[in-house]
């Protein structure tokens, strides 16, 4: 590798996903709930049960739990801790895509690939919350990228390699693994006609070390989690509900939607901007390069790589998902398309067809750019006489935002009022946009190859970065981490007891980051509901599950009551308690309410 492309690629990854980790604080739902099973974790040692506030949570693989665990343990428990092993795993996923697309055809094709991976829109927006699939992409192509290896040069340490690898996959999100590996695998011997060469792939010696080292938790994780609801223990959650029923839009309890149809294919735009603008010419400098050329070797990388991707694709079609299941499929997308910008870039003096696509992707970036611009700068200048808001989550209190079951539900949040919040992203995306497509259009048409499709990829970083910071002004809306701190520094001024009992209404994922920050477990009132469900019907699972009724005659008698409230259930406990709460907190529309007066008030 060139020193200025390890240089490039780092410097991108710590601007954008390295700065990233110290705000904002966790978020609530998924974020601070899997934060919370690592959490245990590495308070508890116990590396095979997952517990989310003292309730066993079965329906997850283990690895990335372990990596956040021993990253606790060395840094405490914070969100750069949390989200550090994520953050490496898009370092790795960006050196898997170059040493791949190196090998499968030259240094530029590696440094488009492993630039795509890192500017790519749905690579960062997915990352932003501790979720596997980072991991899990860097698991599963490593491992058929070793696959590859062993088949044609017949080493024997690169198939133990791929089982070992497919193993730890199954260890991070559970069966999808060898459906994805071992199913691209099929297809790709099939249509190349290679099967003769199945040897070399060591299936029988390699499924037993793939066996090895992934069935030792699964046979625990069963063993220790037995007695749940109608009899069920851990295999059947884990394996039939989460998986099978999972597919089939059956799981218990019902709480995912799927996409439309034509969501779930046009939204792939959006996950891979800005390079998706390219795929169009990556595609007809692909179809150059087949008829100039006759396909060698290296041509089985282009093979495998399109069906790992078509198969990721088709499946989730069919599946129940969400906007990130798609995640592993950017991988081979992004590789391919890098190494279709590479062949355009050849082409692009002697084939008419490839330059005007080349250009014309330019040209609709750029048009698409200066639109974006254009409306961000609207928005600065209708803005320009409002307030700085630094609660911008409070400008959005009025909308039922957490009822959405799409994780991508809050961009419809948005509205103009909330601009005033993010005059600083706004200034710097708009700035991008204006001006980078056109200038990577300029340098192109001037045969400026490399500099124009880097250009692109600083004119994405620049967005990022500014989303990051968008981000973080909506913090508050996100994370429950402020509340958290207030209850805490009101035990410092003595204005609460010690004994105060601290408890969360509706489903813990309204407030999960209180539970994470305070690393308390915490009473639930209507929460018995969601991930938690199938964890409290062991019979020993901790009475933190309370009722209306519990709550309304629990409160203003015995030791004090602090209660977090989500914006969502503000009119419900209002109309339980009435007058009888004091608000110690409101933050985004949720609030910290107490039963009684501050014992030391100030």
């Amino acid at each position: 590798m060139p020193l200025w492309h390890s240089v490039w690629l780092l410097l991108l990854w710590a601007a954008i996903y390295f700065a990233a980790l110290f705000s904002p604080p966790l978020l609530d739902d998924a974020d601070a709930t899997h934060s919370n099973a690592a959490r245990y974790m590495a308070q508890t040692g116990d590396l095979v049960t997952l517990h989310v506030n003292g309730i066993r949570y079965l329906e997850k693989g283990p690895l990335p739990y372990w990596l956040s665990a021993a990253s606790f343990r060395i840094f405490g428990y914070n969100a750069f801790a949390s989200h550090l092993p994520v953050a490496l795993a898009i370092l790795a996923f960006a050196a898997l895509a170059y040493a791949w697309s190196r090998r499968a055809w030259n240094d530029r094709a590696a440094l488009y690939a492993a630039t795509g991976v890192l500017t790519s829109a749905g690579v960062f927006l997915f990352t932003r919350t501790l979720i596997p699939e980072a991991i899990l992409t860097v698991l599963l192509g490593a491992s058929l990228f070793a696959f590859l290896h062993a088949l044609h040069h017949e080493s024997r340490l690169a198939a133990y390699t791929a089982w070992a690898l497919l193993a730890l996959a199954i260890l991070a999100k559970g069966l999808i693994a060898p459906v994805f590996v071992l199913g691209t695998l099929f297809f790709y011997l099939s249509l190349n006609g290679e099967w003769k060469h199945w040897r070399r792939l060591r299936p029988f010696s390699g499924f037993l070390v793939m066996f090895v080292i992934a069935a030792p938790w699964h046979i625990l994780a069963g063993l220790r989690n037995t007695g749940g609801d109608h009899g069920h223990g851990f295999f059947w959650f884990y394996f039939v509900n989460e998986h099978f029923l999972r597919f089939l839009g059956k799981r218990v309890p019902h709480d995912y939607n799927k996409l439309p149809w034509y969501l779930y294919w046009t939204l792939h735009i959006v996950w891979l901007f800005p390079w998706s603008f390219f795929a169009p010419s990556a595609v007809i400098a692909w179809r150059n390069k087949n008829r100039t050329t006759i396909p060698g070797p290296k041509d089985t990388s282009a093979r495998m790589l399109f069906l790992y991707g078509a198969l990721i694709l088709v499946f989730f079609a069919f599946s129940t998902n969400q906007e990130y299941y798609t995640f592993p499929s950017y991988l081979p997308l992004l590789m391919l398309t890098a190494a279709g910008i590479v062949y355009a870039e050849n082409f692009y003096s002697t084939h008419r067809t490839s330059r005007r696509a080349l250009l014309g992707a330019h040209i609709a970036l750029t048009i698409a750019g200066a639109a974006i611009a254009l409306a961000l700068f609207g928005g600065l200048w209708s803005s320009r006489h409002l307030p700085f808001e630094p609660d911008a989550g409070s400008l959005l209190a009025h909308r039922g935002v957490g009822d959405y079951t799409l994780s991508m539900s809050h961009f419809f949040d948005l509205t103009d009022r909330s601009f005033a919040a993010l005059r600083l992203p706004a200034i710097l995306a708009a700035i991008a946009f204006a001006f980078g497509p056109g200038i990577a259009w300029f340098l192109r048409a001037r045969r400026k190859h490399i500099a124009s499709t880097l250009t692109i990829a600083l004119t994405s970083a620049l967005f990022l970065v500014a989303a990051h910071i968008a981000l973080g002004r909506f913090g508050t809306m996100l994370s429950s981490q402020n509340l958290e701190a207030k209850y805490e520094s009101l035990f410092a001024q003595h204005a609460i007891e010690p004994n105060t009992e601290l408890m969360l209404y509706g489903d813990q994922a309204y407030g999960s980051s209180i539970a994470f920050y305070s690393g308390k477990v915490l009473p639930l009132v209507e929460g018995r509901s969601t991930s938690l469900w199938f964890g409290s019907t062991f019979p020993d699972a901790p009475h933190i599950f309370l009722t209306r009724n519990d709550l309304a005659a629990r409160w203003g008698n015995g030791p004090r009551k602090a209660l977090f409230v989500p914006l969502e259930k503000r009119d419900e406990v209002d109309a339980l308690l009435g007058t009888k709460q004091l608000i110690l907190m409101e933050s985004s529309g949720k609030a910290l309410i107490t039963d009684r007066p501050l014992d030391n008030p100030r």
